[in-house]
């Protein structure tokens, strides 16, 4: 079973112009079986290395860097950067495998371009695994996200970018210092600085230019169209919250599991937002819905 991934690019539209999208893929390409795995708003594919080296005797694991993330192109306008866009990308990402069904692992951001996905009719997503995300997000989330989104930071050492890392990281639960170091090393990339060699983030600032714009009117209109998409989600879906969770409430989940036609939900204990599915019994709640045979 191999160590690492291959990596892929796929060219995408947007109303901008092209961009080239990267994705990360374990396992036989040529297993029908696929399992899609995207990530938070911040992350990269390389988040899911834990849960690709166990999955990829089963699947086919393609784990994207969304547009703006990795080894991705920015966009040309940052406006962007919101889930329809996301979406339309990864329907290219999926005629690409040449596949006519995926299963779906989506955190946090990567859940909501999930819903908008399987919530479309004739969608190819067969099983649905929410990562810490609903419809609605809580606004104290919002604010601890916007508090470090696109902020200019350079770090002198690659230690020293961990250990930050690891602070604005602390929800995830605890880890030990090997996992916290796969967790975070694609998220640092060499940049040039004033003094010499430094350490940067590898997103592109220009993501908070959307986040931030966001009004009331905008947000209310926004969960709106995202509890319509979950209502019309046909395919089984799984919630996983994170017991500490500032992003999906308990009572969303509820909501959720109510609202939802084929809906049910676990919660993690001693983890916030959002469990990284890093642990075996993390990745074995997986493993048991996507493989499972309920």
């Amino acid at each position: 079973m191999s160590a690492s991934p291959r990596l892929g690019f796929v060219q995408c539209f947007s109303p901008a112009g092209l961009h080239r999208m990267a994705y990360h893929e374990w396992g036989d390409p040529a297993n029908p079986k696929v399992l899609l795995c995207v990530h938070g708003l911040t992350r990269t594919g390389r988040d899911f290395d834990a849960l690709a080296r166990e999955m990829c005797g089963e699947y086919r694991v393609v784990c994207p860097d969304v547009a703006g993330r990795g080894n991705s192109d920015r966009l040309a306008d940052p406006r962007h950067y919101i889930v329809p866009q996301y979406v339309s990308d990864m329907v290219t990402l999926i005629a690409r495998l040449q596949v006519e069904k995926v299963d779906w692992f989506g955190t946090s951001m990567g859940g909501l371009i999930g819903m908008g996905l399987a919530g479309l009719p004739g969608s190819p997503v067969r099983k649905l695994l929410l990562n810490d995300v609903g419809p609605r997000i809580a606004p104290s989330a919002l604010e601890r996200i916007g508090a470090y989104l696109g902020l200019p930071v350079r770090f002198r050492t690659f230690e020293e970018g961990l250990a930050y890392l690891q602070t604005i990281s602390a929800s995830f639960g605890r880890h030990t210092p090997e996992q916290w170091r796969e967790l975070n090393a694609a998220i640092l990339k060499p940049v040039q600085g004033n003094e010499g060699l430094e350490w940067g983030l590898h997103y592109d600032p220009a993501l908070a230019e959307p986040f931030r714009g966001i009004t009331p009117e905008m947000a209310a209109a926004s969960e709106a169209a995202m509890w319509r998409f979950f209502e019309a989600i046909q395919a089984p879906v799984l919630i996983v919250r994170g017991a500490q969770s500032d992003l999906l409430t308990r009572e969303t989940t509820a909501e959720m599991v109510q609202r939802g036609q084929s809906v049910r939900s676990i919660e993690i204990e001693d983890v916030g937002h959002a469990p990284t599915f890093v642990d075996p019994a993390q990745i074995a709640i997986a493993r048991d819905f996507f493989l499972g045979a309920g």
